[in-house]
């Protein structure tokens, strides 16, 4: 391999993020480095490479490339250039922070390398600003607190250099000695500066953040310790070098109550401890995952498993929370012994066993807004504008009889009142005794009561045994209307278990009964209503619609039940919704007008969603606000799903207002809050899915991105698991903007690039896009090579689709990050094809071709002039000024000009 081919490898290696993958390069390059015999580049590639160690999470392998070039060095300094003795002098920062985190080095070994790393800094006449940096680390280290405070103080004192490290990174070391010296409030203020900006550094801002979090959880400031762990884990969970620090959220995890979360995090990167960068990284992971074990362990969770991935011979396995604590704890006491043996202390020792031993500092601390407990249901009473019902029967406790009580308890079931029903009947049998010893009449309602708690309880085989039970049970007794209604909800059921002809014979037979004779009793009404279900449920619209038309109802309850049904009926039917929607706000009013507020929920939270997704052409106002208002207020306490289903309906509704000028996005996101906390709290896994990537475009339009981050990887997770391949995408497609917008340009890229690999078949338009984002995300990183084959991907599917003006962007694109990844004579190539596709662009669009004819002739000028072709170069600036000064376009024209004149000024000269 050549010598610009080992230069183009390492080049591409610096666009890689560090870790497994970069590292692997830069080791190829020193094998071709090494064989072309080329010193100078040897040397360079093996400085590459010990930065590649020591970031990547092997630092242990930096001690010897790095002693390599040192010796190289020293040998011949003025062969390597004096960038690179500053290089040498920088690593040595590196080698003896690493130099403390492994109990085998000699503690006499890292006072050799301090002392030899002060004589090179005062040889070459820098501050001794990062010396006393280091020997204040290694005496923190030791527990010598009298020493770490007099480095301290002496590297407060020191000038800063070139070779101090950065103004996010100083700050976070002296924010390590302040917190364990107990000085909170002054590592609070010296935090604070750096909070404020931003600094373009692998390691910050995770790391301040992470030094704080002990800080924050003892001020009582549990918000900051809240946004410190979100912000920094989502950083630091990509890089195996991190792991120490990881220990720090494990910890903070067990003592906020976000067990469950450490849980996920061990899980995660348990097979780290197999790599771990250093025996002091294990310690600190080893000790913050044993604390959250014992937590989970003592609240009596000590068998859930938790899954360890292969690692060499051993298998991946399936490990208990209670034996896995064991093992960790026994782990981290062990290298914390192994250090204090070196070092002649006990202070790492100490340190471990006060993690391990570590009590919560609050019971839960809801790590999102979604993550908390769902807002409680209004208290019991009449709803708003609701007129009270003195049918309503009373509290169970307040009767003895009974009849009185199996009555209380069918009339709150009729009301939609569960949990009144269910107390209810648990009164009754304790007040009448065992169900055996029931006279005939009692025993039968009983059953239908039993096949009400087994059918609210998820159970519908038992429910439908129980109510076949309680049809013989009626017969037996004579009551012949309590035995058809029992056979119709045998039917109703059957039909929703795939036995719809047995269920659809039964419903048919009681509704034919039922129409028989007096057919306006409560009773008969609701058979007949399950008959219209039933045929609404298998795509006879027709026949239900025919039998809401033959039910006559006297009582108002039962007229606002039909038009209850005839509403979901039509709301299923194409050019219905008028009379959906009418039929809606009937039974709203009917229930309303009769106090039946769990019903006027039902009722209300339907004829919301008709309005919220009225048709084109179709005003609705607030109405859909108001209704779906109604329903949150009236749902009870014992049916959170359909209250999250109101609030997640009146979510999505709030949001659709902006694309008509109406900004509500702050009351969605804390409706759409409710509607994820209500899922998740009732177990509605799907539901809670779905509302999760509602919320993430709610979170998005209010500015809110790492909450909108957050939520979507949930929702991708959830609905990945649920088979819904086409959301988890759309969520993945939020995510990556709002990494983009928190400024997680290479996550955001990695998720764009990911998603157009995987849509690219079926949606090419949108895969094409999406590279192009992933290339503008990393060109802006400067990482050229990578984002000029995006580019390049994008324009070979714009080509497929007959998207010129996308190819020639695509390739213009790609040839700009080919000449700044060094490759000047491939992004001529690459740009003499977009000057082909010009050729391509409709020429009804004239303003936009002479548009991006001017940016091909700038950027092909520019690119020229980088090959010393001057003339040429002219020609196409030409052409640029030519036409951005056609357009109007005076800022890009100017751009123009001023490369014209230089072009012209290097001719001349």
């Amino acid at each position: 391999m050549t010598t610009d081919a080992v230069y183009r490898l390492i080049e591409r290696a610096r666009e890689l993020p560090y870790g497994e993958a970069r590292t692997v390069l830069v080791e190829d390059a020193l094998r071709h480095a090494q064989a072309s015999g080329d010193e100078v580049l040897t040397f360079e590639v093996r400085l590459d490479l010990s930065s590649a160690y020591q970031y990547g999470g092997e630092p242990i392998k930096t001690f010897g490339t790095f002693s390599r070039c040192l010796a190289d060095h020293d040998r011949d300094p003025g062969r390597y250039g004096e960038n690179a003795g500053l290089r040498l002098l920088w690593q040595f920062k590196a080698v003896v922070n690493s130099l403390t985190g492994f109990p085998e080095v000699p503690l006499e070994r890292t006072y050799a390398v301090l002392d030899d790393m002060e004589r090179r800094y005062r040889m070459g006449g820098h501050s001794l600003h990062a010396v006393h940096a280091r020997r204040e680390s290694v005496a923190r280290h030791l527990g010598d607190a009298e020493a770490a405070d007099r480095w301290y103080a002496k590297w407060n004192g020191a000038a800063r250099d070139v070779l101090s490290d950065c103004e996010g990174c100083d700050p976070t070391s002296k924010l390590a000695h302040l917190s364990w010296r107990g000085r909170d409030e002054d590592a609070l203020a010296i935090a604070e500066p750096v909070l404020r900006e931003e600094f373009r550094c692998s390691e910050q801002p995770q790391d301040i953040l992470t030094g704080l979090l002990p800080v924050y959880l003892r001020t009582g400031r549990l918000d900051g310790a809240r946004d410190a762990h979100r912000r920094a884990y989502r950083i630091m969970r990509a890089n195996v070098r991190d792991l120490e620090s990881l220990g720090d959220h494990l910890e903070f995890c067990a003592r906020t109550g976000n067990e469950a979360r450490g849980l996920e995090i061990i899980e995660r990167h348990l097979g780290w401890l197999d790599r771990a960068p250093s025996p002091g990284a294990a310690m600190r992971f080893a000790a913050g995952a044993a604390l959250v074990l014992r937590r989970v362990r003592d609240a009596g969770h000590g068998d859930v498993t938790v899954r360890r991935p292969p690692h060499g011979e051993r298998a991946a396995s399936e490990v208990s929370v209670a034996v896995l604590h064991t093992e960790l704890e026994a782990r981290a006491m062990e290298i914390a012994g192994a250090f204090d043996t070196r070092n002649g202390t006990g202070h790492q020792s100490e340190l471990t066993r006060a993690v391990l031993d570590a009590e919560p500092v609050v019971d839960r601390l809801p790590l999102t807004p979604h993550a908390r407990v769902p807002a409680r249901a209004a208290a019991a009473g009449p709803a708003s504008g609701a007129t009270p019902d003195p049918a309503n029967p009373s509290d169970p406790s307040d009767h003895a009889d009974p009849i009185e009580l199996i009555d209380a308890a069918e009339e709150h079931w009729a009301r939609g009142e569960t949990s009144a029903a269910l107390a209810a009947w648990r009164r009754f049998d304790s007040v009448a005794g065992p169900v055996a010893d029931l006279p005939g009449a009692l025993s039968g309602r009983r059953a239908d009561g039993l096949g009400f708690e087994l059918i609210s309880g998820d159970d519908p085989e038992g429910a439908v045994a129980a109510w076949r039970r309680a049809a013989l049970l009626h017969e037996e007794a004579g009551d012949e209307e309590r035995r058809q209604s029992s056979l119709s909800r045998v039917g109703a059921v059957l039909c929703r278990l795939d036995q719809a002809g047995e269920g659809v014979a039964l419903l048919e037979a009681a509704a034919e009964w039922a129409a028989r004779g007096d057919g306006g009793t409560s009773r008969r009404v609701a058979v007949r209503l399950r008959l219209a279900d039933a045929y609404a449920h298998l795509g006879r619209s027709p026949d239900a619609l025919s039998t809401l038309d033959a039910v006559t109802a006297s009582d108002p309850v039962d007229a606002a039940a039909v038009d209850l049904e005839r509403a979901r009926v039509l709301a299923g039917l194409d050019g219905r919704w008028e009379e959906a929607a009418a039929a809606a706000l009937r039974a709203r009013d009917g229930y309303r007008a009769t106090g039946r507020t769990v019903l006027l929920a039902e009722a209300a939270l339907l004829h919301g969603r008709l309005l919220a997704e009225a048709p084109e052409g179709h005003e609705t106002g607030d109405a859909a606000g108001e209704a779906l208002t109604e329903a949150v207020v009236n749902a009870p306490a014992d049916a959170p799903v359909m209250r999250a289903a109101a609030h997640v309906t009146r979510g999505n509704w709030l949001l659709s207002l902006t694309q008509v000028g109406r900004d509500r996005v702050g009351e969605a996101v804390e409706d759409l809050i409710e509607a994820v906390a209500g899922f998740t709290a009732w177990g509605a896994y799907p539901q809670a899915a779905y509302a999760r990537q509602d919320l993430c475009a709610g979170y998005y339009q209010a500015g809110r991105h790492l909450e909108a981050a957050e939520a979507a990887e949930e929702a991708v997770t959830m609905l990945t698991e649920l088979g819904d391949v086409g959301a988890a995408k759309r969520s993945r497609w939020m995510l990556a903007n709002a990494q983009r917008e928190l400024g997680e340009a290479a996550a955001a890229a990695e998720t764009f690039s990911a998603l157009a690999d995987d849509v690219s078949a079926e949606e090419p338009g949108a895969a094409a896009e999406f590279y192009e984002s992933a290339g503008e995300l990393l060109s802006g990183l400067d990482k050229d090579g990578i984002a000029a084959e995006r580019f390049a991907a994008a324009a070979e599917l714009h080509l497929s689709l007959g998207a010129p003006f996308g190819v020639v962007r695509a390739r213009r694109q790609g040839a700009l990050c080919l000449l700044w990844s060094r490759q000047p004579e491939d992004a001529l190539r690459v740009m003499e094809t977009a000057r082909q596709a010009l050729a391509d662009l409709p020429a009804d669009e004239p303003d936009a071709v002479t548009w991006e004819t001017a940016l091909v002739g700038y950027d092909e000028a520019r690119i020229l002039a980088t090959l010393d072709r001057g003339a040429d170069a002219l020609a196409r600036v030409e052409e640029a000024v030519t036409g951005f000064t056609a357009l109007g376009r005076k800022d890009a024209a100017e751009a123009a000009g001023r490369l014209r004149a230089d072009l012209l000024e290097a001719a001349a000269g």
